[in-house]
This record gives structure tokens, sequence and C-alpha cells, in this order.
């Protein structure tokens, strides 16, 4: 890089947004993801070392994938790459492969690429930066916002050191925000600013984890804040909340959390916790999911879930399903706390998915025999002629019930309805017993 290039990467700089100008430049400014970077961790070593292998990040926005990246090649003395996999193609990695080649053989100095969102890359590109891997051409870092093991090709991950970035906590976010206010090179630390406690605070609930969203925050509110008459820029509470209209939440209608927030929501409608039910079901509103497919959720942990302990689950639910569909949002909002409470609040048995679960494994793996002659259909005629066996009607019995054989000859003892005492099974065990022991 000559003068001229370097003075103009410094203008690019300076003119970048906030959160672009604070990315730590060492591992001793970088904030948060302790549980892989404290002193001592493995990625710690390997960075101090400079001993990087091959490595994949991933984890929400703003959690500091691509600082991570700009710590690493401040730290090496490996020829640093970086390409973004949704702007750059299989074009520009052979040019990369190629230079790498050249400084292998020449200078027996290494190439290492990062690849922002790597998961944009199709399955041919990932697949063509394997041998470069493997034979250590290239020391791969890919950063993704994805779950790698939906998006990203085995044979790269397996090749990979996997570490996941978590959301920041809201301590980490308020060091990054004070340090930006206070930074005289790349933040706020010349421009007369007071940020009141309070303001600090409520940016770093509201930004969720993501370090970005916060900094955007603080650039905001410092650009769109007049000096008072001492030449002050004055942050207050009301600022930050007006520049913060509305808190981010980290959802993804096809991502990780998506599947992690639906997922806590039936384990908690199963698990009898109304509150957390509720909660999970106003992450998935606030984030804009479709009410159906949360009303889907609900009918199907009424089956699963609740059963026969309480029969009117399952009524509740599909009516909820109904009522949805009709109403719309956001009243449907209140059809569907309505039908996540019951459900969460009911009797749990999973007796019946249990049973039909382990009736089609018997058919699976098991010989099922024949219905038995008295069960089959008799209703034509020549039945007589081929093997009538009667059938004994039950209403025709004390209590619309008589004993007689209806598994297969091969399953005969099979008890698939381990039927439970919660609820409303408890009086369906009972009446069970009762007949069993009239066969006595």
């Amino acid at each position: 890089m000559d003068m001229f290039e370097l003075q103009a990467q410094k203008n690019l700089l300076k003119d970048a947004p906030l959160a672009e100008r604070q990315k730590p430049g060492s591992l001793e400014d970088y904030v948060g993801q302790e549980h892989i970077l404290g002193k001592g961790k493995l990625l710690w070593r390997a960075i101090k070392a400079d001993k990087i292998t091959s490595l994949l990040l991933y984890g929400p926005p703003g959690t500091g994938k691509t600082s991570l990246a700009k710590v690493i090649a401040n730290s090496t003395k490996s020829n640093f790459v970086r390409l973004n996999a949704v702007t750059d193609g299989l074009k520009e990695l052979r040019e990369v492969v190629a230079t790498a080649k050249n400084n292998l053989g020449m200078y027996n100095t290494k190439t290492i690429l990062f690849i922002d969102e790597i998961h944009r890359f199709n399955k041919a590109q990932q697949d063509a930066l394997l041998p470069f891997v493997e034979k250590g051409i290239l020391i791969l870092i890919g950063a993704t916002t994805e779950n790698p093991y939906f998006e990203i090709n085995n044979a790269l991950i397996s090749r990979s050191m996997l570490f996941k970035l978590e959301p920041l906590k809201e301590e980490h976010i308020e060091m990054i925000i004070t340090r930006a206010i206070e930074d005289k090179e790349a933040g706020f630390g010349k421009t007369n600013i007071c940020m009141k406690k309070e303001a600090i605070s409520y940016i770093a609930n509201m930004a969720n984890g993501d370090a970005r969203r916060a900094l955007n925050a603080l650039e905001l509110s410092v650009l769109t804040t007049d000096r008072d008459e001492d030449g002050k820029i004055n942050i207050t509470l009301e600022v930050a909340e007006d520049c913060l209209q509305k808190k981010h939440i980290k959802y993804d209608k096809n991502r990780d959390e998506h599947y992690d927030v639906i997922s806590a929501f039936i384990k908690s409608m199963r698990g009898s916790d109304p509150d957390a039910t509720v909660h999970y079901l106003a992450r998935m509103i606030y984030a804009g999911e479709d009410p159906k497919f949360i009303a889907r959720r609900i009918v199907i942990a009424a089956s699963e879930d609740v059963g026969n302990a309480d029969p009117l689950a399952l009524i509740v639910a599909n009516n909820a399903a109904e009522a949805v569909r009709f109403v719309g949002m956001p009243e449907a909002r209140i059809i569907l706390a309505s039908a996540a409470i019951y459900i969460a609040s009911a009797p749990k048995s999973n007796a019946s998915y249990m049973a039909i679960n382990n009736a089609l494994k018997d058919i699976e793996e098991k010989n099922i025999g024949n219905v038995p002659p008295h069960l089959r259909d008799q209703n034509y005629s020549g039945a007589k002629k081929v093997g009538y066996v009667e059938y004994l009607y039950p209403h025709s019995y004390e209590g619309n019930y008589v004993a007689q054989q209806y598994l297969p000859d091969e399953l005969l003892g099979t008890n698939y309805y381990d039927v439970s005492e919660n609820g409303y099974e408890k009086k369906i065990k009972e009446r069970l017993n009762k007949l069993k022991s009239r066969e006595k």
C-alpha cells in the first residue's frame, strides 16, 4: 500500500459510521465473548501466538465477528485478505488463491482469508475453497449469522474450529458506548458530550446484545441533538428513547432465533409455565411472526402434551386457530394468549402421543399379523361361506361392553395407551381398569 492509498483509507475511516470506527484493533480493546477470548482461552492463545487455524465464527449481528477478524488481521504476520460473500465470487476467490500460492512459495508467507457472510456462498463456491484450505494455502476465517451446520458444507466445518459468539451483555454495551464517547481519535471525545447514565443504560438494554445497534443509536443521538448555550450536547433519556423507538429483537423467520423461540414457547407450554409461555409468544408477535404458524403450534401442543388429560384443550386450541384466521392481527394476539395460557395451565399427558408412535414403530418393525376374523368386514353375500365368525356387538351387553379379542394374535398383550392419572385421564384409567376387571 503506497502513501496515497494509505491516506485514502484514513479518509474513508474518518467518514465511516461510528460503529465502523470503533472496531477494536487489539485483543485488549475487544469487549465481551470471554467464553472464547478470556485470557488463557484457546482462541486467545492462538491469536497471541499467531497460530490461527481455519475458523468459523457464528452468532447474531453486532456481537463482534468482523471485529474479531480485524483483531486477528492486526495481530498476524500472515497476509490478511477480506472478501464478502454477498459481493464477491469465484473470480475474486481465484485471484486470492493465486496470490496466496505466490506468497507461500516465494516468501513462505501464509494467507488468512476472511469471508464475511460466508453462508451466502453457494455449495459450488464453498467446495472451491476446500482444496486450498486442506493444503494449507489458505487459512479460512468465515463469519456468519446462520447456524453453520445448516448453511456451511460439512467438509468445511470438519476442517475448521467452530466458535459461537453470544449476544453481548448490557455491561459490555455500556462499556462500548462509554468508550465511544471518550475516544478522541475515532469517537466523540472532542465533541463535548454529556450523556446521562440512564440514557446509556437505556440504549444498552434496548440494543439487545447488538453493539452496532447501540453505537448507531449513540451516533444518531449526537448528530440530531442541538448544543446548549454552553456548547454542550446533552444526551438525556428522552433523546435516547427518541432514537430507539422500538426495541430490536433478534428474530428471523428462517434462522436460529426463530427455531429457538418457538422451541422455548412449546417447551414452556409443555412445562406448565404460563408466564414463560406468554413471554415467548410476545417475542414472536413483536417480531411479526405469522399468527397462523403460532396457532398451529398451540394445536399440536394440545394433542401432544395435554391429550386426554383435558379433552377440551384441543377444542380450545382449534377454535383459537379458526378465530385467528377470522379476526387477524392485532386482536388475534389476545386469542393466541388465551389458548396458549390454557394449554400451559392444563394437566399434561403424552400418553396418546406415545401410543401412536409406539404403534407405528411396531407396524414398521414387527410381524403384525392379520385382523382377527370376527373384526373383519362381513357385510357381503357369501361371508358365511368363507369362515364367518360372530362379532359380539358391545351395545347388546351390560354397560355397552363385552370382552373379546381386538388385537391380532401376534400383538396380544401389547399396551400402547399407557394412560396417566393426570386430569381427565384419571377417570379414563378408572373406567378401563373396571372393564378389565370384568374380564376375569
